[in-house]
């Protein structure tokens, strides 16, 4: 057994990652349409370059960035632009997208390729990640380009990959760091440069032994990266759990991992990054798990960003029966989908089809006993108890003064509550009603 660290509190959850932990990566069908929301990231939406009736090429720039905290879009397949308007996206919500129609050639237009890559500058290695449209893969899908500029006040001089994956059931990060992981390591040597620092690590939970064992081997000659074995526990992933297991640091109340030195990024978004850099290939497609009992044929895939949830789910043999939800994402943190017509989006890490027996129906919720076990576990030392019941009644703005604002919904409270209240919900309820 490896040696590993972790974070106080938090929760032990089912793993159920053996569904495809072994499952290798396969590319996924192209689709014959994909719906491309201009909002799949952190910040202002992306404006539109391209009309309908407009003839376009995979990886052809479709959609530019607005302002500094945005995002461009790219097509990620050849054919002809459809539609622009409002249509479903994995949120929930309706979501202004593009839509084309695939015509059945594949054609490309990538950036210049690049086998010197790594004596690119910070400046072209930002500059490049931006016009990429490459965001975190981790979910939050916050734009690299502007991850990797902190104020010079903040001096960064440690990077951490995210490897955990400590989401039940998904194992997309894991299949990329055993298949890819020259091009994992050479994207975090290139965040490194981008930051001026010389101090990485890559955090993978000691559920994944395989991946440890062969990130090492890779490294063995660099001496400025190491391999960081964590705790397998819930929720080792987040920033401010890795940074505090890893480095020994605790990011400050409402502050962000910057104010401690640090940046974190996801071990997909490192790779995507090497891709863009080496190959000029912008962000179009990405590695996601399909899963659950509810789907015939659980796998990894690489899927076009655009594709129908309906699609992958097909390829993966369909449903099996006694479905009762699909979602986006991981059984924590995952969002629950009203059609399969939404697309995969940059910031989808799995898609879990659950049965009925796999999920259990909410019953109706009781009032808070005070038992605590919200307090025990919460990752962040806060009291999701009283921060529910502050929102219920609403009294919005009292929630502040329980840093309302230092909870990112990990779920954790709400798996432990006896009184099955939906504590996630009614935080993110305060969070709508109140200014940061």
């Amino acid at each position: 057994m490896v040696k590993a660290t972790t974070f106080k509190r938090g929760i032990y959850l089912e793993e159920a990652k053996g569904l495809t932990a072994h499952s290798p990566i396969v590319k996924a069908e192209v689709p014959q349409r994909v719906v491309i929301p201009l909002s799949q990231h952190t910040g202002a939406p992306s404006k539109p370059e391209v009309g309908i009736g407009d003839t376009v090429k995979r990886g052809q720039l479709i959609a530019s960035s607005q302002g500094f905290v945005s995002s461009p879009q790219h097509a990620s397949i050849s054919g002809k632009v459809i539609a622009i308007g409002d249509f479903p996206h994995p949120s929930g919500r309706l979501v202004s997208s593009i839509v084309i129609e695939g015509d059945g050639k594949d054609e490309c237009v990538f950036f210049k390729e690049n086998p010197d890559y790594l004596n690119l500058t910070a400046d072209e290695i930002k500059s490049l990640i931006k016009d990429a449209g490459i965001v975190g893969l981790g979910g939050a899908a916050f734009p690299t380009s502007v991850k990797l500029s902190p104020p010079k006040e903040k001096l960064i001089d440690t990077v951490i990959l995210n490897g955990a994956e400590c989401e039940p059931y998904l194992t997309a990060d894991h299949r990329l760091m055993l298949e890819e992981t020259a091009g994992v390591i050479n994207g975090l040597k290139i965040i490194m440069k981008a930051l001026g620092v010389t101090n990485g690590y890559i955090g993978i939970e000691n559920n994944k032994p395989d991946a440890i064992q062969k990130m090492r081997e890779a490294l063995f000659a660099e001496s400025d990266i190491k391999v960081f074995p964590l705790k397998t526990k819930y929720p080792q992933g987040a920033e401010k759990m890795l940074i505090k297991a890893i480095t020994g640091r605790e990011v400050p109340p409402r502050g962000l991992p910057m104010d401690v030195g640090v940046v974190v990024q996801n071990v997909g978004t490192a790779f995507t990054i090497y891709e863009a850099m080496r190959y000029g290939k912008p962000l179009i497609e990405r590695v996601v798990t399909v899963t659950g009992r509810g789907v015939r044929t659980p796998k990894n895939m690489l899927v076009r960003i655009g594709t129908p949830l309906k699609d992958l789910i097909e390829q993966c043999g369909g449903f099996t029966d006694g479905v009762v939800k699909v979602l986006v994402g991981g059984p924590m943190m995952g969002i629950a989908q009203w059609t399969l017509d939404v697309p995969l989006v940059k910031g989808t890490s799995g898609i879990l089809i659950l049965t009925e027996d796999d999920y259990v129906p909410s019953e109706e919720y009781l009032p808070c006993i005070r038992c605590g076990s919200c307090i025990d576990v919460c990752p962040m030392g806060l009291n999701p108890s009283m921060l529910s019941i502050l929102s219920e009644k609403g009294w919005y703005e009292e929630t502040k003064v329980y840093n309302l604002w230092d909870c990112f919904e990990c779920g954790s409270c709400a798996y432990v509550c006896p009184s099955n209240r939906p504590m996630v919900q009614f935080i993110r309820l305060a969070k709508s009603m109140v200014k940061p």
